[in-house]
């Protein structure tokens, strides 16, 4: 069972539309009682970090999740800003991410002085580099998915970093460490590849 960490955040209608019609159990989740039968779970988010961070904290699940995925190894899969609170901190906000993956959020900007970048970045952009990897399986260089961001993850070990995409050059956008994954791109408005991606986490 997936359970889709409903916390006010994030297109929840898209996930569940999704599963449903790959036939994968799923429920929508917004109280921690409710977290009990999960063996997956899905943390979506949209907005900025600190808000998120609140309304997680403002649900009473964050302990519970917290005992699921740090001690009892359920898979966890963050989309966007869902992604970026696992991490310890952002630039965009003072309070502390949920510290699930070594790395800290940082805001996009151009590798060379002379390029002003535009953000957020919107829109289809194609992966540049993507490691092995069982959460892109079937997903190579050159698949595409939907971004709206201005914030990425940075991970402090390079190996957690499985898939980069280039805006003003080459940032994370994919992470995994043991048993949590992230993405930076919203797979749930990325069309085929974007339901590989969720049906390979399903497989996990």
């Amino acid at each position: 069972m997936i359970a889709i960490i409903d916390y006010g955040l994030g297109n929840i209608r898209a996930f569940a539309n999704i599963f449903k019609n790959l036939a994968i159990p799923f429920k929508i989740v917004s109280r921690p009682q409710e977290l009990q039968d999960a063996n997956k779970l899905i943390l979506p988010g949209v907005g900025a970090f600190d808000h998120a961070m609140e309304r997680l904290e403002a649900t009473g699940m964050r302990e519970p999740l917290n005992e699921l995925v740090m001690n009892r190894g359920l898979p966890v899969l963050g989309v966007c800003v869902g992604m970026q609170i696992l991490a310890r901190s952002s630039e965009e906000g003072k309070l502390p991410g949920l510290s699930w993956v070594d790395g800290a959020v940082k805001r996009l900007r151009s590798q060379t002085d002379s390029e002003s970048l535009l953000t957020p970045h919107m829109g289809w952009n194609d992966l540049c580099r993507v490691s092995s990897n069982k959460m892109m399986h079937g997903l190579g260089a050159g698949s595409s998915f939907y971004f709206l961001h201005s914030y990425y993850l940075q991970c402090d070990k390079p190996e957690d970093a499985v898939a980069e995409v280039d805006y003003g050059g080459p940032f994370t956008c994919a992470v995994n460490s043991g048993n949590i994954y992230g993405v930076q791109f919203h797979p749930e408005k990325s069309h085929e590849n974007g339901v590989q991606l969720l049906g390979n986490f399903a497989a996990l």
